[in-house]
C-alpha cells in the first residue's frame, strides 16, 4: 500500500530540490534518511522531513507497518508560485527577480 505525504510551498529552488531528490529515490527509508542526513544542502532538511511524514503516516494508518520495509516509491518536486521582487536596472528601469518556490511530493510503499 502507498502512503504519500505533501510539502508545498518551500522556498528553495525547485532546480535544487531535484538534485537531492535523485540521491534518494528508489531507496529504502531508513537508507534514505541516512544519506540526507549527511548531505550539506538546505534541500536535504526539507525532503527528510516529508520522508519522516510518510512513513509515519504508513505507520498511522496500518499500525503494522515497519520502517525498515518501506521504500521510497516516488517522489518529485513540482514549481510553486513566484515571489517577484524587484532590482534596479539600467537607465531607470527595473528589472524582475523571481524567486521560486518548491512543493514536493513523497510515496513510500512497503517492499514485497
Amino acid at each position: 500500500m502507498e502512503h504519500k505525504a505533501l510539502s508545498r510551498y518551500l522556498r528553495i529552488s525547485p532546480r535544487k530540490m531535484r538534485r537531492v531528490a535523485e540521491l534518494v529515490r528508489g531507496k529504502g527509508t531508513e537508507e534514505a534518511l541516512n544519506i540526507l542526513h549527511f548531505t550539506r544542502k538546505n534541500a536535504a532538511e526539507h525532503i527528510e522531513k516529508a520522508i519522516r511524514s510518510a512513513v509515519a503516516n504508513a505507520q498511522f494508518i496500518n499500525p503494522g507497518t515497519h520502517a525498515d520495509r518501506l521504500f521510497v516509491k516516488e517522489i518529485f518536486i513540482d514549481g510553486g508560485p513566484m515571489l517577484k521582487r524587484g532590482r534596479a536596472g539600467s537607465m531607470g528601469r527595473r528589472s524582475m527577480i523571481r524567486k521560486r518556490t518548491s512543493h514536493l511530493t513523497v510515496v513510500v510503499a512497503e517492499r514485497v
